[in-house]
């Protein structure tokens, strides 16, 4: 008992150490000055143009501003990262790591919490530009899929699902309100619709919506998964895909990589309806000549998914004074009205907009969002994200039962 109450101890005492090298934003001078000349590892996903593009804007900008490098690593799923930061505490390299900054949510965030991957707790709300978040009226930035925040990412951009559908080709009185209507929809319309395979993050949203719909009680998917209980909660959504699959394109025997891949096959007239986490994609793949302007929106009246992503440090960064630089940046109103912008992103916002001057209002107010956008009253309720712990089982059992045919 003496052994591990010491070894414990010095346990403790490395993550004490660790912790109390980190910059404090409250003291946001000496972060960017320690800031200055830092290369900032910034993983995130790079399966888009758009957002890529926007990324290397952000680069662009804080290295002539703050005199800090924003190298972009791309990712085709997070969790790659995550994996690098936990070989690395396995091997003693606590204070040199290689991931910087990740952009991060949901199961992600809640796995580097539980297992202290971290930087220290409460960061995130002392960075100069968290005056102007929206904590009070946009729940998830400080909730990511039912775990607190605790300060220790900071809120990037917001999410909700959306479905888009051509108007010259589908007729806007046929579209599906729910899952249920969907499921119908397909049966009148085989092999014109489709979802990302999971473990892909859309793809694995999909499964949620419907699971969120279809549940008995909604309240168990806020709560941990219990295999004890997990066949039959999840038996609705099974039995309702056991039905869909055969009905989508190519049968269900191949399923699109990714969202991108989705929405070339709407580009391509392959499909007819698809969806997405951002209410401004349509627009934006309109103005970039990806999808045709007659492209339109539409969402189900009773609710769909939504959350907030987020950035987070490492607790082994070795460019935490960048990296805070880089995080802050981000939620710039200056950056965030160019993110919301559907020419270059269209992410919307984190911030207040009501919280701005009257110069930063004026970038949002300047924004046209589309003719594809849906306006925020048009959006419907919101459903909450389950635990993160379901999105794993879900693409797990997805995996088991239809992953063979792909």
């Amino acid at each position: 008992m003496k052994r591990f109450l010491l070894a414990a101890a010095a346990l403790a005492a490395m993550i004490f150490q660790v912790f109390a090298q980190d910059p404090d934003p409250a003291k946001w001078d000496d972060v960017l000055k320690e800031a200055r000349g830092e290369t900032v590892y910034f993983n995130a996903w790079g399966g888009a143009e758009n957002i890529n593009a926007y990324l290397e804007w952000a680069g662009s900008e804080i290295a002539k501003r703050y005199g800090v490098k924003l190298v972009h690593v791309k990712l085709d799923d997070t969790a790659n990262a995550v994996a690098k930061v936990v070989a690395e505490k396995a091997t003693g390299r606590n204070d040199t790591g290689t991931v910087d900054l990740i952009w991060i949510n949901g199961e992600n965030f809640s796995s580097m919490k539980r297992q202290d991957l971290l930087m220290s707790p409460g960061w995130a709300e002392k960075l100069p530009n968290w005056k102007y978040v929206d904590a009070d009226d946009k729940p998830t930035i400080r909730t990511d899929f039912t775990i607190p925040v605790d300060g220790l990412e900071s809120p990037w951009g917001m999410a909700k699902l959306v479905f888009f559908y051509d108007q010259a080709k589908t007729d806007a009185a046929s579209l599906p309100k729910s899952a249920r209507e969907l499921l119908e929809w397909a049966r009148k319309n085989p092999g014109r619709f489709s979802y990302p395979q999971p473990p892909d993050f859309i793809g694995s949203s999909f499964l949620k919506q419907i699971l969120s719909e279809l549940v008995t009680d909604r309240a168990a998917l806020q709560k941990p998964v219990d295999d004890a209980s997990f066949e039959a909660v999840t038996a609705p959504l099974f039995a309702y895909l056991d039905e869909l699959n055969p009905l989508l394109w190519r049968g269900g025997k191949a399923f699109p990589q990714n969202y991108p891949a989705m929405k070339q096959l709407l580009a391509d007239g392959e499909v007819d309806i698809i969806f997405a986490f951002n209410p401004a994609e349509a627009s934006g793949a309109i103005a970039n000549g990806e999808l045709p302007g007659t492209v339109r929106s539409f969402t189900f009246p009773a609710g769909t998914l939504a959350n907030t992503h987020f950035v987070a440090i490492p607790y082994n960064a070795a460019a935490k004074a960048g990296a805070l630089v880089l995080a802050d940046f981000l939620i710039s109103p200056e950056a965030q009205a160019r993110k919301q912008d559907p020419k270059v992103w269209g992410d919307p916002t984190v911030l207040a907009v009501s919280k701005l001057d009257a110069e930063d209002k004026a970038r949002f107010d300047a924004l046209d969002l589309g003719v594809a956008t849906l306006k925020p009253d048009e959006l419907g309720p919101a459903i909450d994200e389950p635990h993160p712990s379901w999105m794993e089982r879900l693409e797990l059992e997805w995996k088991k039962r239809y992953g063979a045919a792909n």
